[in-house]
């Protein structure tokens, strides 16, 4: 289990070049003019993730399977595209169906790239962006109320549940706030998931600077993280071209190009570990001859939960799950060592599954 991530902005703003050097294709058409992609882009990559490699080095594994991350280039919105404007009706219906939205923001100056309102201000392309999902909300959620509102007066009780979290979203929107901020009680969360909406998926805000800033960042990324701060959403300041530019090189020149740019890692893995962290995911393992394998769950998952992850019937047989920390299983070389170094533990169902775990699940079949 990964997570599907919506690349969303306006045009010209890097989407397509940053979708191109994450799944290291040329799927994504990226050209200087508006709607260059008429179709969401969807890519797999692998999480990278080095825990995994020592893991199999330990464990003497034949494969290495990582976890995985689906990226979704969804065409540039525009202003008036909750109306149908540019290619409006078709984008707001794919970003409904993934889990966060990544918006690309454009954080650098050039004069050969066309900005589809002829400025740079990325937080005011922030907020024409999000403006045109707000209303696409309030006007989804004024149709659907209507005839459950007509149910909750009746006295059904399911109706009244539904209409009062769309008012609490209503309520939000009609403030100029996206649903994401609506203050909920852990039963809530749930349902309110279900409702769909566009601004209540969580939010991280990329800046796509230029090659001389990717390190430190600019007054325009500067300006995104003090927005991004504000709302409790998250930021990552990354250069797409140079990104474009890694993903190129042969993996044994990667590590010596970021170096001259003093860039430590790849924006992907800067970029993944904030999705997780955006989403709340966390990874496990499982290691053995055959594969070291990462797996990943969402943070207060327990032992059950995890072993249904990898097969439903693990869940419902689950008997205990055997468990040693990552950091233990390196350090006494393995799970012999763990075992005879007392690390090795035996949890049951009530377990909530931490960062690292490598687990084996006893189940009945």
């Amino acid at each position: 289990m990964g997570f599907k991530c919506g690349i969303v902005g306006l045009p010209n703003v890097g989407k397509s070049t940053l979708f191109n050097a994450l799944t290291q294709t040329a799927a994504a058409q990226a050209a200087n003019y508006p709607f260059c992609t008429i179709e969401p882009n969807v890519g797999d990559v692998a999480v990278p993730d080095p825990r995994l490699d020592k893991l199999a080095e330990i464990g003497k594994s034949a494969e290495i399977i990582p976890t995985r991350i689906t990226f979704v280039d969804i065409a540039g919105l525009v202003r008036g595209a909750s109306k149908g404007e540019g290619l409006g009706n078709q984008f707001l219906a794919n970003i409904r169906e993934v889990d966060a939205v990544a918006h690309v923001l454009r954080c650098f100056e050039d004069d050969d790239i066309t900005h589809v309102e002829n400025r740079i201000d990325p937080v005011g392309d922030a907020e024409t962006v999000e403006t045109e999902l707000m209303l696409a909300d309030l006007e989804s959620l004024e149709k659907r109320i209507k005839p459950l509102e007509k149910k909750a007066n009746s006295g059904e009780k399911e109706a009244k549940e539904q209409v009062a979290l769309m008012t609490k979203a209503i309520t939000l929107l009609r403030e100029g706030k996206p649903a994401r901020m609506a203050d909920l009680t852990p039963e809530e969360r749930g349902p309110y998931a279900q409702l769909a909406l566009l601004t209540g998926k969580p939010v991280l805000y990329v800046c796509n600077v230029d090659e001389g800033s990717a390190a430190t960042g600019n007054k325009f990324s500067a300006a995104v993280e003090a927005m991004a701060k504000a709302q409790g959403a998250g930021t990552v300041t990354i250069s797409c071209r140079i990104e474009e530019e890694v993903a190129q090189l042969p993996s044994g020149e990667r590590e010596e190009f970021l170096s001259s740019l003093d860039l430590e890692e790849p924006g992907l893995n800067r970029l993944i570990r904030a999705g997780y962290a955006l989403l709340g995911l966390l990874t496990f393992f499982t290691v053995g001859p055959k594969e070291a394998r990462a797996w990943t769950v969402t943070k207060g998952s327990k032992a059950p939960q995890a072993a249904g992850v990898i097969h439903t019937d693990f869940e419902h047989g689950f008997i205990r799950a055997e468990t040693i920390a990552f950091a233990d299983f390196v350090a006494n070389n393995g799970e012999a060592g763990a075992r005879d170094a007392g690390k090795f533990r035996l949890e049951g169902k009530e377990y909530v599954v931490q960062d690292g775990d490598v687990m084996h699940f006893r189940f009945n079949a």
